[in-house]
């Protein structure tokens, strides 16, 4: 049974918000890099860069599940409505979790741009 069009639409987004998020902390990690540069032993920049190196690990470990969730789907030969009905939860508590760490981590970028 092939993956219903409502998963592949929420793997779609799911690795779109995944894909912005990764572009934001890479950006911030940047924007910080810069500022260690000059005020190595400000605390707050060091802060900011472990948010950002830690966005880049959720970014890679949320990516994997999301494989994960979707090789579940693509090998079972026959995919029951609550298999389907489950990875859709799974899959809508995951969008959950990466559009708020996406907030967070623009929230922060924001403030190292304002800095500048």
């Amino acid at each position: 049974m092939p993956i219903p069009s409502k998963i592949t639409a929420l793997v779609d987004r799911v690795n779109q918000e995944l894909n912005q998020l990764e572009q934001l902390a890479t950006e911030g990690l940047t924007l910080t890099r810069v500022l260690l540069a000059r005020f190595g032993e400000n605390a707050r920049f060091i802060q900011f860069f472990a948010s950002f190196s830690s966005a880049m690990l959720f970014v890679e470990t949320e990516k994997r599940r999301l494989r994960s969730i979707v090789k579940n789907l693509s090998i079972t030969d026959v995919t029951t409505d609550e298999e389907i009905q489950e990875a859709g939860e799974d899959l809508a508590t995951e969008l959950g979790r990466v559009l708020e760490t996406k907030m967070l981590i623009g929230n922060l970028k924001n403030r190292l741009e304002n800095l500048q």
